[in-house]
């Protein structure tokens, strides 16, 4: 009886541990800045081909932004929207190619849904192989 009881305590531990852990980064997860922003977007499919948007917008997130300009497509996974074009250029997965997401020339940490965006702020995708 004394095993299973320190079994169960050990699990409620550890189950108000996490809960504990999920609620710091629900608070302290990056947040979009709200009301209108403009940010500038560079498409860089090639050396050659290097595309420049302005997005107006009212969102909070970098992925809703730039779906709302039709500017991306992609696919639903376990972590968000996986890019699998922009402006109409697909990455091809036989060539191992992705798009890659920069902001300012620095990677990001955060999926495109949960890239927080501010008003005059610069990102880059561009067309990569692994």
């Amino acid at each position: 009886m004394k095993k299973q009881a320190k079994i169960a305590i050990g699990i409620g531990i550890l189950v108000v541990l996490i809960a504990a852990m999920a609620l710091v980064f629900w608070k302290f997860m990056p947040q979009g800045q709200t009301g209108d922003k403009t940010i500038e977007i560079q498409v860089v499919v090639s050396e050659e081909d290097v595309r420049e948007f302005t997005v107006k917008t009212d969102e909070a997130y970098l992925g809703a932004a730039l779906e709302n300009e039709g500017l991306i497509e992609g696919e639903e996974g376990q972590y968000g929207l996986f890019i699998t074009a922009v402006d109409g250029v697909k990455a091809d997965d036989s060539k191992n190619q992705w798009w890659c997401i920069t902001k300012n020339g620095e990677q990001v940490n955060t999926g495109v849904d949960t890239t927080p965006i501010t008003d005059g702020e610069h990102y880059e995708l561009t067309l990569s192989t692994y």
